[in-house]
């Protein structure tokens, strides 16, 4: 009786133990990217070697029963080229707790925009909007940290729903606003978003379509003051395409903003042409030329900027 009871408890002990494992996950994740360059800034020519947003993140998941789940994520980013730290604080590139369920999704923290990942991240398809291959036109405007979201079930097939508020915790800093909404439908994707910081907001909508080999996508943005004060409203429109065969993947998209409207001269554009060689599933080799064009000095790089580039890509 004794040998059975002894059984019995281990084999329940195990079974409880199976069960707690079944219930909750925890996930490690990165990417390391890092690209060779020969860059030319307004004619200042130099060779560096460059990180493209490489991270290191955990993600996991706890099954609180009747259909309710808790989640995190915490997410790093550091320099390949020489191991130092790519931003101010540790967890800046992700750090959130979430709950889902039926209702939907509740989330909590640090987390980029879903207005962009609706948009300009959606139809960047050459190194996932990273490095200088960037879109360097398109205007962010919301800071982050300090967000409240919350995602809608699928009340239509296809169809993701996102609000989220940022404090703005004194300081002087505006309560910042955002929206996204996705919609897949077969090969076409639709994606919208909105930003609002103070008298700052921008609007901007894109679509994808796959056609076998090619993928087709394009976006329109509308904003005010986007990328900085007294600057007055543009509209940006952004197009790519991508023909993968095999292993390869041949990418080009070009983008152009029209002027602000209290900034005369200050249209720009942005072209790039890219090759990607995917050597498995996780890792890839790729090379590309891109070229920005910025009179007034409005944009991410400052003024005139270009780059020959040669990366590698791993993820894990």
């Amino acid at each position: 009786m004794k040998h059975t009871l002894i059984a019995v408890a281990a084999a329940t002990a195990a079974l409880l133990a199976g069960t707690a494992q079944a219930q909750s996950s925890v996930q490690i994740y990165g990417r390391l990217n890092v690209t060779a360059e020969r860059q030319d800034s307004a004619g200042v020519k130099k060779y560096v070697l460059a990180n493209n947003a490489s991270r290191l993140g955990f993600k996991g998941t706890e099954d609180l029963g009747g259909g309710m789940k808790a989640g995190f994520v915490l997410e790093h980013g550091f320099n390949v080229d020489n191991g130092s730290s790519s931003q101010s604080a540790f967890w800046k590139r992700q750090s959130e707790v979430n709950l889902s369920g039926g209702f939907g999704m509740i989330r909590l923290g640090n987390f980029t925009s879903e207005a962009y990942y609706a948009t300009s991240d959606y139809i960047g398809m050459h190194n996932h909007e990273t490095g200088t291959s960037s879109d360097a036109l398109y205007a962010y405007l919301t800071r982050d940290i300090n967000k409240v979201a919350y995602r809608a079930p699928e009340f239509v097939k296809g169809l993701t729903l996102e609000v989220a508020v940022l404090a703005g915790e004194g300081g002087g800093r505006n309560r910042q606003w955002e929206a996204a909404a996705n919609y897949q439908l077969g090969a076409l994707h639709l994606g919208f978003g909105y930003e609002k910081s103070g008298d700052a907001d921008q609007f901007a909508a894109s679509a994808l379509y796959e056609a076998g080999a090619f993928v087709f996508g394009g976006m329109i943005q509308r904003d005010t003051d986007g990328w900085g004060p007294n600057l007055g409203n543009r509209t940006n429109y952004r197009g790519s395409v991508a023909y993968n065969f095999g292993n390869n993947e041949l990418h080009f998209n070009y983008g152009r903003s029209g002027e602000y409207s209290k900034l005369k001269g200050s249209k720009a554009s942005q072209f790039t042409l890219g090759y990607n060689y995917n050597l498995s599933k996780r890792t890839k080799a790729y090379t590309y030329y891109t070229k920005t064009s910025d009179k007034k000095m409005v944009y991410g790089f400052g003024g005139d900027f270009s780059s020959i580039a040669f990366g590698v890509r791993h993820n894990f």
